[in-house]
């Protein structure tokens, strides 16, 4: 968040350089620069005088000594052209690092030669002038239209008193006991163990992944992909049904979103949940509270605390929106691309924890797709960064240096021995964190956020839906945690939104 090196002028007269090297700016959209530069003949001519002698001392040639082949030998055997090629890149890069630093300009991006290579090099005679243009992408220069007076709206979120009662009956459902079912078919909320096969409808090839022998679903809705469960539903021990399902357009496999399935589906045996008394013993297996009250007394402040934090989520995201539709600025292509890989690794990364192969599903096709799809939100994100910065300047909004120490001291703390990262980054983490907290709450004092009219139920369900792969057995609601999964029911239930 800390402001960037100063960005290159808008256009400058041509200024010398070294040995007589002109040099001016124009500028180019999004982002982008052209240096016009002019190469005085003494310069070409040292550079083809260096590729020269470094050709030279790395060709070998019959019946020469390595770095002993004479001028006139070695232009025969590799030809002129080789040669001012090699002096062409060594004079654009040294031409290229001296106007930088001469014009002061935060290169974001590596040059391109207008025109192209062979184009300059045609006109590439040593000893006489030479000019060409390079074009680079550079650090933006953002600037809002106003900064104070912004009006924003944000989603309430209030603390919902009924969410104990359901975070106490997950945690129930998790310290159950089953017991196996007899004389009964299966319903909802029970455990079944099934044997199943999968076929695409459309050309009856099998799903990859899509079978098994024995496999334990929990029947509740949203724990499969739509029709799953609930063909199993109403199946007696030992019985065979065929069941059509269709994958959601947004599933994880490329090959199988948005199409039909079949799957033949034999229910081995069914178990259903005994569950435990709500009582003080209960609260003690589930949590580290000594008696049921003391549990719910810790659900009520753990889920005020997190309605509270997401209410003040949602009205800085509202803030953020409203700071963006303000910002004048052109995105250079280098970082859009940045926060588009930043956005990819990310997914990977998200999508290894759940246990996927991430080398199997990433093949080069949905990297382009992902590329593609993902850079609306990446811009959105670089939006958000560069309004803040220009937020920053214009209103000089700073962290102090006793705050930065202060919470620089406290992280170290938090970091294990085997977790230290280099202090420069950590550093520049901690400030930029610090440095965005400060403009939130600038932009809190000095706008006016109003809430939203509360969402119905029916648009409530439409939010929260979801789809989850056939083969997950993690989908709908979190669960809370027992003693058993190695976590306690009142850490785990104060995150349930």
């Amino acid at each position: 968040m800390s402001p960037a090196a100063s960005s290159a002028p808008a256009a400058s007269a041509a200024s010398p350089t070294g040995a007589g090297l002109k040099v001016s700016t124009q500028p180019r959209p999004n982002s982008r620069l052209a240096l016009e530069v002019e190469v005085p003949g003494e310069r070409s001519r040292s550079s083809y005088e260096r590729a020269l002698e470094q050709l030279s001392r790395t060709i070998k040639l019959p019946g020469f000594r390595k770095g002993k082949v004479p001028r006139s030998v070695l232009l025969q055997q590799i030809g002129p052209l080789r040669v001012r090629a090699t002096a062409l890149e060594e004079l654009v890069d040294s031409v290229f690092r001296q106007a930088l630093e001469q014009e002061k300009i935060a290169a974001l991006s590596q040059p391109v030669l207008a025109g192209g290579f062979e184009a300059v090099l045609e006109r590439f005679v040593p000893g006489s002038d030479l000019s060409f243009t390079l074009e680079l992408d550079v650090e933006p220069s953002p600037t809002l239209k106003t900064t104070k007076g912004l009006k924003a709206e944000a989603e309430p979120v209030a603390y919902d008193p009924a969410r104990v009662n359901e975070l106490l009956e997950d945690s129930r459902r998790q310290l159950a006991t089953l017991v196996p079912v007899e004389g009964r078919p299966a319903a909802s909320g029970d455990v079944a163990r099934i044997a199943f096969s999968g076929s695409f409808s459309d050309t009856g090839a099998a799903i990859e992944g899509g079978s098994s022998d024995g496999m334990e679903v929990e029947l509740e809705e949203g724990r499969m992909i739509p029709g799953f469960v609930e063909g199993i539903v109403g199946l007696a021990t030992g019985e065979t049904r065929t069941v059509s399902c269709t994958f959601p357009e947004s599933y994880p496999q490329e090959d199988a979103a948005g199409r039909g399935a079949s799957f033949a589906i034999t229910l081995l045996d069914l178990k259903s949940r005994e569950l435990p008394a709500l009582d003080d013993a209960f609260a003690q297996q589930a949590s580290d509270q000594p008696t049921l009250a003391d549990l719910r007394t810790d659900l009520e402040n753990r889920l005020k605390e997190d309605a509270e934090r997401r209410h003040r989520g949602n009205r800085h995201e509202a803030l953020l929106e409203a700071l963006v539709e303000q910002l004048e600025v052109e995105l250079p292509e280098t970082l859009v691309q940045e926060e588009v890989r930043a956005l990819i690794e990310q997914t990977a990364s998200q999508i290894a924890q759940q246990g996927m192969d991430v080398k199997k599903l990433f093949t080069p096709d949905l990297v382009r797709s992902l590329m593609d799809t993902s850079r609306p939100e990446a811009e959105q994100r670089l939006r958000r960064n560069l309004a803040l910065r220009a937020l920053a300047t214009a209103e000089k909004v700073t962290v102090a240096e006793k705050d930065l120490e202060a919470k620089l001291r406290e992280v170290s703390r938090d970091l294990s021995d085997g977790n230290r990262i280099d202090p420069a980054r950590l550093r520049a983490a901690v400030a930029d964190d610090l440095l965005r907290e400060a403009l939130l709450e600038w932009l809190e004092s000095n706008s006016t956020v109003t809430e939203k009219a509360p969402a119905t139920a029916a648009e409530a369900d439409d939010e929260s839906s979801g789809d989850t792969p056939v083969k997950a057995g993690k989908g709908g609601k979190e669960k809370a945690a027992s003693k058993e999964a190695g976590e306690t029911a009142s850490a785990d239930m104060a995150t349930v939104d």
